[in-house]
Formats: structure tokens, C-alpha cells, sequence
């Protein structure tokens, strides 16, 4: 009985993982990537969308980007998009958008990696809270007499064993990102 409640708190552990996934990848290393600037919004015929619903992103170099839009028209408002919404400067042509990345100073570097710190911080906040929520309604099943102490402490020790494989992809996911940063 107390497996279900950590089968049922398993997807949220999933979406905190998710989440620190997609922050981490919208952090500059100085390395092009496309996760910089999807989700820039675009002011196209009075409505904000992504840039990913509107063109095709590549990585044609290491410090460069290639923005497509599937429509020419897009073209203008994409470029000054990215350069009201980031720290990159974008250049258009007929067929799209160049971005070059710039060099990371020292201070930016800091900057960002204290953001990666922020991140982790923010994730194993999080997976606390749904540790502690997790923890608390097997001791509901205890107190009701649905299950046994023994049980209980079970489900202790196997909800813990969860959280520590999370936290432990947090940790290899934030030591990756800083090691970027600092390379």
C-alpha cells in the first residue's frame, strides 16, 4: 500500500527533473544551442508565439545559430525578438536569422553559474516538499491501520532510496552544466 503512494508522487519527482532539464539548457555556455532561444516569443499578426513554432533552428557552428522561419515574412520580427529578449545579437538575410554567440567574460560566467546553483536549489527545494508530502500520507496509512510500522518504515527507506536517485540526476546534471561554464 505504501508503494502506491510513491509510484503516485514519482511523476511529480519527474517534472521537478524536467524542469531543472529545461533551465539548465536555457543557460549560455558560450556553446550555440537551440534551447537559448525556442522559446523566445515572437510578436507575429498581433499574437506572441515561440520562435520554435515559427522557423527551423540549427546549429551550423559551435558559437553559432541559424534561425528559418517557414514563412519570410517572419524574418524581421524574429531578429528583433531575440535581440530585445537576450543578450545575443541576431543578423537576418532573405532566408533568416544568424545569431553569434559572443565570448563569456568572467563575470557572466559567475553570473550564470550561480543561476545553475539557483536551479539546483530550486529542484531539491522542491523534491523536499514532495518527499515530505509522500512521507506523511504513509503515515496516514499507519495511523488509519492500513499498514504495519514495519511497513511504514519501509516505506520510509524506499521513499528515500527515490529521492536520492533524483537528487543524485540533479546533482550530475548541475555538475555537467558548471563544468560547461567553466571550460
Amino acid at each position: 500500500m505504501y508503494k502506491e503512494k510513491i509510484e503516485e508522487i514519482k511523476p511529480e519527482f519527474e517534472k521537478v527533473l524536467n524542469y531543472a532539464v529545461q533551465k539548465s539548457m536555457s543557460i549560455r555556455t558560450g556553446r550555440a544551442n537551440p534551447a537559448l532561444i525556442e522559446n523566445t516569443l515572437v510578436d507575429v499578426f498581433g499574437s506572441k508565439m515561440p520562435i520554435k513554432q515559427l522557423a527551423s533552428i540549427s546549429v551550423p557552428g559551435p558559437k553559432q545559430l541559424r534561425v528559418e522561419p517557414w514563412d519570410k515574412s517572419y524574418i524581421e520580427p524574429i531578429a528583433k525578438a531575440i535581440q530585445i529578449n537576450t543578450s545575443l545579437s541576431a543578423a537576418s538575410d532573405s532566408n533568416g536569422v544568424w545569431i553569434n554567440m559572443p565570448e563569456l567574460t568572467e563575470e557572466v560566467r559567475k553570473d550564470m553559474i550561480r543561476s545553475v546553483g539557483q536551479i539546483d536549489d530550486n529542484a531539491k527545494q522542491t523534491i523536499r516538499k514532495y518527499r515530505d508530502e509522500a512521507w506523511s500520507a504513509i503515515q496516514k496509512l499507519e495511523k488509519d491501520g492500513l499498514i504495519s510500522e514495519d511497513d511504514k518504515f519501509k516505506g520510509k527507506d524506499d521513499l528515500q532510496k527515490v529521492v536520492d536517485g533524483y537528487n543524485q540526476k540533479i546533482d550530475d546534471l548541475i555538475q555537467g552544466k558548471k563544468r560547461e561554464l567553466e571550460s
